[in-house]
């Protein structure tokens, strides 16, 4: 019987690629916006360019689900790391959907598909998917829509590596008390229907950061986690290290596994007394073994295990008399429940995640210097955008590339830190748009625009957003970019207690939208790493999981506002986290305020200066100040000597 099906899958998916070859969907001769998203209200429906045929894979999907008597298969969009972006071979909700964004879960009955996504990929999530997927924008929870969807005694599946810990049990103890079923299935279904057709595991090099950008060997790193071991009250005997910027952090070590993002594949489990390793072994260079003193055992030494076997070592080593230690966050539920209750000790997130994301003196320095460089790149690119938007000859797609272009050409470059979000008119109302040969638009004079995009730098991540007008703006579209900035400027400016929930600070990113009844669906701000992740929690601002703020962390800040099938702006600046000046000290505890990183001016055009209070506009001429003190001498140095006088006409006061 399991050949049979084997048999009749593969020649399903074989049909999949005639079929996408045969049918075409009708298309609207006119280009309205209302043709950029399905309609499946439609006789015959209609279905943009922009989707992905699903019928063959659900087939083939609800097949295996019979074979295994599953009533539900729940598909996440991550891999065994938790990670928000992934690589090709984890795709498996993007393959199962054509929906692409970063965010959201695939829930699959015998009758029914449907999506879950937050507010900023509805639209896109509209322009992605067929007829055969529901989008649901909150109506429902996952777990009560599964609920409707049952009976008692049904089976609800899912893959545990796939799953925290948290969400794990939120889903199991619910679906439990509705008296159905939730299993775990460890082989994933999704990959035995894409078969040959999934991507292949990463085989090249992992790489050593240099030093002269390194505060800190992975000795002294892997001594300062030991120690919190050690001072822990429950004492663990052991730290397992899931999140795959956290190994990157702790050996000094980068991978290009995830696009944009320079991390590996990897496991470690550290005790006082050994480090393992978990990861292909193949990968690792003769000098990066010598580096991890690989060939001996003791304390100071990087075994190498093979990176398939962390679950059985877990479960090995936890039948001794010890205590592990997980950061519940980023600890996959296939490796929590090989561990016995009595010998777990859970945090939110591990001491790994909390140490990296206060960054050392060497780190601030290159974060810093990155963000001159990136903005001589930024710049560099708005030099050009006006000289040849006028033209006619651009569309966002090439604006993009050009940019990329860039930020290489700028010294340790290692390329963007995520995919482009070039975004003109109604582009820009989807938050995380990003641009293709089917769905880009030509940059014109008559349409704001859009353009948050960042590099890595051996020396530093960089992040950063800038919305302009070439032509006359609408005072809507003015009033609600001051309104904007306003966001940015007064969150720049406030002062806080140290320890601060970075969610604390939301409201001053909104009150200003609010005030007038505008608001945007995403957070606030997100930490970012040093040349790691350019998302890296728990640091952040209105996530709803951001960790308290200390000096020496960053993060973004990035409100917004988006006018569906219309508009869309973002303002995004890096900060670090510094001591404030204030008059009183309160306990005599500093208090704590932002400075900032990025060094790109705003849209002059695009402010209402009537809107702004006093210290808003003084703010705004000393962070001016700021840019041309430190990006002008960059500028000439690097002989830019057009791109140095736009910079001074941008910078002028006002």
């Amino acid at each position: 019987m399991k050949l049979f099906w084997i048999a009749v899958w593969t020649w399903l998916l074989v049909l999949e690629g005639l079929l996408l070859l045969t049918s075409s969907y009708p298309l609207n001769p006119d280009e309205h916006n209302a043709a950029l998203v399905r309609n499946c209200t439609a006789k015959p429906p209609y279905m943009p360019s922009t989707i992905v045929n699903t019928t063959i894979r659900l087939n083939a999907l609800r097949n295996l689900m019979d074979v295994h008597n599953i009533t539900i298969y729940v598909i996440p969009a991550t891999d065994p790391h938790l990670s928000e972006y992934i690589s090709p071979r984890y795709a498996r909700r993007a393959w199962m959907t054509g929906f692409t964004g970063s965010a959201g879960t695939a829930v699959v009955s015998k009758t029914n598909a449907v999506l879950w996504t937050d507010g900023r990929y509805w639209l896109q999530a509209e322009r992605q998917m067929d007829c055969n997927w529901e989008l649901n924008r909150g109506e429902t929870t996952i777990v009560n829509w599964i609920l409707q969807q049952t009976k008692e005694g049904e089976i609800i599946a899912a893959d545990p590596f796939l799953f925290s810990v948290v969400d794990w049990m939120s889903y199991k103890n619910a679906l439990v008390q509705g008296k159905r079923q939730f299993v775990s299935k460890e082989s994933n279904l999704v990959d035995i229907i894409w078969g040959k057709e999934r991507p292949p595991e990463p085989t090249d090099d992992i790489f050593k950061v240099p030093s002269e950008f390194l505060g800190r060997t992975w000795q002294e790193k892997v001594k300062e986690i030991r120690a919190q071991m050690k001072n822990n009250p429950y004492q663990p005997t052991a730290l397992l290290i899931s999140a795959l910027d956290e190994s990157a952090w702790l050996f000094n070590l980068r991978g290009n596994d995830i696009e944009y993002n320079p991390v590996f594949q990897s496991y470690t489990l550290l005790t006082a007394d050994w480090i393992r390793l978990f990861v292909n072994e193949s990968r690792l260079p003769p000098d990066i073994k010598e580096y991890l003193n690989a060939h001996c055992t003791t304390a100071e030494c990087v075994q190498l295990k093979p990176y398939d076997q962390i679950q059985q070592n877990v479960e090995e080593y936890a039948k001794g008399n010890v205590t592990i230690w997980i950061g519940k966050e980023y600890t996959t539920y296939s490796l929590y429940k090989v561990i016995p209750e009595s010998k777990l000790l859970i945090d939110r997130y591990s001491p790994v995640q909390i140490s990296k994301s206060t960054k050392d003196a060497t780190e601030q320095i290159g974060m810093k210097r990155a963000h001159v460089r990136d903005a001589v790149a930024v710049i560099s690119y708005f030099v050009w955008l006006e000289k040849n938007i006028p033209k006619g000859t651009e569309t966002e797609l090439s604006g993009a590339h050009y940019l990329n272009k860039l930020r290489s050409e700028q010294k340790h470059s290692r390329g963007p830190s995520f995919e482009t979000i070039s975004a003109s008119g109604w582009n820009a109302a989807l938050a995380h748009y990003s641009p293709s040969e089917e769905n880009q638009r030509k940059l014109t004079t008559d349409e704001m625009y859009l353009i948050d995009s960042g590099g890595q730098y051996l020396d530093g991540t960089t992040d950063i957003t800038r919305t302009v007008h070439w032509g006359i703006p609408t005072d809507f579209q003015k009033e609600a970019y001051t309104r904007v900035l306003m966001g940015q400027i007064d969150t720049a400016r406030s002062i806080f207690p140290a320890k601060t929930l970075g969610d604390s600070l939301d409201v001053w990113a909104r009150h200003s939208l609010w005030e007038v009844g505008l608001n945007y669906r995403h957070g606030t701000g997100h930490g970012i790493g040093s040349f790691l992740g350019v998302h890296e929690w728990p640091v952040g601002i209105g996530s709803g999981e951001t960790w308290s703020l200390d000096e020496g962390m960053f993060t973004s800040i990035e409100p917004g506002y988006y006018q569906d099938n219309e508009f869309g702006i973002r303002i995004e600046d890096i900060v670090m986290v510094v001591q404030a000046d204030t008059k009183h000290m309160f306990g005599g505890i500093p208090y704590l305020t932002f400075e900032h990183i990025s060094l790109v001016p705003y849209e002059r055009k695009l402010i209402d200066l009537s809107i702004l209070n006093k210290q808003q506009i003084h703010w705004l001429n000393n962070y001016y100040v700021k840019i041309w003190k430190i990006v002008s001498p960059e500028l000439y140095a690097q002989n830019l000597m057009e791109e140095y006088d736009w910079l001074r006409k941008h910078t002028q006061p006002f």
